[in-house]
């Protein structure tokens, strides 16, 4: 044998020995920082971009995940937020629930142009919270009514008027509870899934017709400061905002049980809010709730890796 074969025979062993890097993803940064002030809470991704709405006034931004450069598609204005947002690949949207503003609205997910809006304003206070998209209707959470904010906007490229904001009552399990009840939510199949969160902490799942809710069996686990979801298939990321965890579940047969499987946290978080799923990524807003002099405050997104199995 060669010295030349042998040196690249012993810089290979060498090199199969040597530690995995932290990450698995060296080439992504782990933190994108966002404008001062911003405030962020809800975050989707439209498979290449990540989209995060703000608090502060209802602007939303694109942020790029492999330079962590952002711009902000959707400016805000004064007496507007943004909370949930979720993004539409039949129509090259993004839907934000409103908040207290008591609306439901889509933009271009291209140009950041305001499309439609919808207003809910049957009862005297709401707040929508997060909201998924599905291929005809979008289903909002409010946090302190029991039912679920709808917009019916068929299979069609164009949106409906305001006669298509309905509201679906809730029954079956679900209690409500003073303060903020029902927050984040995700599409399962013909059911859609909703965390109870504060000191709830519960699953729900629930059917997207009739608005019956049964709770999903946890063996006794709360998840405590539930607030953002996000399903990979039978995984379930639940984000517990004040805990800076994210608990991973494993949903069983149905939904209609599951197990907390793993705990992920990371030294940068400071009250994540909700997640998106990226390349095997995991990117959550921090809404640094309790901060004082939030207006001038610094916030970011991030990234930790995704639950492989062996976390």
């Amino acid at each position: 044998m060669t010295r030349s074969r042998w040196l690249i025979l012993v810089l290979a062993l060498l090199m199969s020995l040597s530690p995995v890097a932290a990450s698995a993803h060296p080439d992504v940064p782990d933190r994108i920082d966002l404008p001062d002030g911003w405030r962020p809470e809800g975050i989707t991704t439209d498979g290449h971009n990540l989209f995060v709405g703000s608090l502060a006034d209802g602007a939303i931004l694109r942020a790029n995940p492999r330079s962590g450069t952002t711009k902000v598609i959707a400016e805000g204005e004064a007496g507007s937020m943004t909370v949930g947002v979720d993004y539409e690949r039949h129509r090259d949207l993004l839907w934000a629930a409103g908040g207290s503003t008591r609306e439901i609205r889509a933009y271009d997910a291209n140009s950041g142009r305001l499309l439609a809006s919808y207003s809910f304003d049957q009862v005297e206070t709401r707040f929508l919270n997060d909201l998924v998209v599905k291929r005809r209707a979008v289903f909002a959470t409010d946090s302190v009514n029991k039912e679920l904010m709808v917009v019916r906007v068929g299979p069609n490229d164009r949106l409906p008027g305001q006669e298509a904001a309905t509201t679906l009552p809730l029954t079956g399990d679900l209690v409500m509870r003073p303060g903020n009840n029902l927050n984040g939510i995700v599409a399962a199949g013909r059911r859609l899934i909703a965390i109870q969160g504060g000191d709830a902490g519960l699953l729900f799942r629930i059917n997207r017709r009739t608005g019956v809710t049964r709770m999903i069996d946890l063996d006794g686990f709360v998840l405590t400061n539930g607030d953002g979801l996000e399903r990979d298939g039978d995984i379930l990321y639940v984000v517990h905002n004040r805990l800076n965890t994210v608990a991973v579940v494993e949903l069983g047969e149905r939904r209609r049980s599951g197990d907390v499987v793993a705990q992920l946290t990371d030294d940068d978080f400071d009250v994540p809010t909700t997640v998106a799923l990226l390349d095997d990524s995991l990117y959550l807003p921090n809404a640094r709730f309790g901060t004082a002099g939030p207006e001038p405050a610094d916030y970011w997104i991030t990234r930790v890796d995704a639950f492989d199995g062996h976390d």
